[in-house]
């Protein structure tokens, strides 16, 4: 079993988009540090993803994070250093996280990365999804995107079929 540690965004958008259910087919499990979890039910947060959040799957486990941040984790929000945090100390495979800073400071950490839209990838090579369905939903979103990363993955899933 592939152990996977999920920061907030992917997490969200994949709600918003209704595609959250692949992650279970993806991963099996994924771990979120309870810093995650709760921004998850923060009042500010759209009222599907509190209430998802109040009562999660069985696939979402969500783990307390004992150690002190290091020095180079303190630019990044509680959630993005809770999740490298766990995922370091249970020697994760994979990360999901979209900011940039978060990714840039896992895979300085020695640790997998993908976000959105790799998971979004995934799941289209395995069948799952809709790659360019998935994608227009997600630009209704306040996801924040360049083209061009997503027209090579379209192009990169269309060269495959």
């Amino acid at each position: 079993m592939q152990l996977i540690v999920a920061d907030t965004s992917p997490l969200v958008y994949l709600l918003l988009i209704d595609h959250i259910d692949i992650l279970p087919r993806l991963f099996e499990t994924v771990l979120i540090p309870e810093a995650v979890h709760a921004e998850l039910r923060n009042p500010i947060a759209p009222a599907a993803i509190q209430a998802w959040a109040a009562a999660p799957p069985p696939w979402l486990e969500v783990k307390r994070v004992l150690n002190v941040p290091e020095d180079f984790l303190r630019p990044l929000d509680a959630g993005e250093r809770s999740a490298i945090i766990l995922a370091l100390s249970i020697h994760a495979d994979l990360v999901l996280i979209d900011e940039r800073k978060g990714a840039q400071a896992a895979v300085d950490s020695g640790l997998g990365v993908t976000g959105t839209l790799g998971i979004l990838q995934r799941a289209a090579r395995r069948g799952l999804l809709n790659l360019a369905d998935a994608f227009d939903r997600l630009k209704r979103t306040n996801f924040r995107y360049r083209q061009e990363i997503m027209d090579k993955l379209l192009n990169e899933i269309s060269g495959q079929a």
